[in-house]
C-alpha cells in the first residue's frame, strides 16, 4: 500500500470513529431526555383514550368492534370444532350399525315392535291394578281421557316429564 492510501484510509477511521461515538451519545442524551419521554408517554395515553372513546362510541350505535368480532370468531370456531366432533360420532356410529348388517328399516321396525310390546305389557299392568290403561302416546301431553274429568290448572304439575337417559359407548 502507498502511503497515500494509509492516510485516506486512517483519516476515514478517525471520522468514523468519531462520529460514531458522538452520533451514539446524541442519541443516547436525545432518548434520556425526560420532554421526549413525557411527550411519548401523552402520546400512548392519548392513543389509549381514543381507542376507548371509539368502542363506546361504536357500541352506543350498536356496532361491533374489533374486539367483539374476534370473541365471535372464537366462539364460532369452537361450535364448529365441536359440530365436526359431533358429525365424526354420527358416521362412526353409522359405519358400526352398517357393519353390523343392520339397516335404518330393520331398527325402525324393531322399534315399533318394542313400542307394540310396551303398549301390550301397560295395558296388562293396567288390567292387574283395575286401573284403565294409560292413554296413548299419540294423545298431546295434558289431554284429558274419556270418562275423566280433568284436573284443574292449578293441581297440576308443572314439572317437566322425566327423560332417560342415553349410554355412554
Amino acid at each position: 500500500m502507498s502511503d497515500a492510501s494509509k492516510a485516506v484510509k486512517g483519516l476515514r477511521e478517525r471520522l468514523s470513529d468519531g462520529t460514531e461515538d458522538r452520533l451514539g451519545k446524541a442519541l443516547t442524551d436525545f432518548l434520556e431526555n425526560p420532554v421526549l419521554t413525557g411527550v411519548v408517554g401523552r402520546a400512548f395515553d392519548a392513543r389509549e383514550k381514543a381507542a376507548q372513546a371509539q368502542e363506546v362510541a361504536m357500541g352506543a350505535l350498536n356496532i361491533p368492534s374489533a374486539a367483539d368480532i374476534e370473541r365471535l370468531t372464537r366462539r364460532l370456531r369452537s361450535v364448529s370444532q365441536r359440530l365436526e366432533g359431533i358429525e365424526d360420532g354420527v358416521h362412526r356410529l353409522d359405519r358400526a350399525l352398517t357393519g353390523r348388517g343392520i339397516d335404518r328399516s330393520e331398527i325402525s321396525q324393531r322399534l315399533s315392535a318394542i313400542e307394540d310390546q310396551l303398549g301390550t305389557l301397560t295395558q296388562k299392568l293396567g288390567k292387574v291394578s283395575g286401573r284403565a290403561p294409560a292413554a296413548k302416546a299419540s294423545k298431546p301431553p295434558g289431554s284429558p281421557q274419556p270418562g275423566r274429568a280433568s284436573k284443574p290448572a292449578a293441581r297440576r304439575s308443572t314439572k317437566p316429564p322425566a327423560k332417560a337417559k342415553p349410554k355412554q359407548a
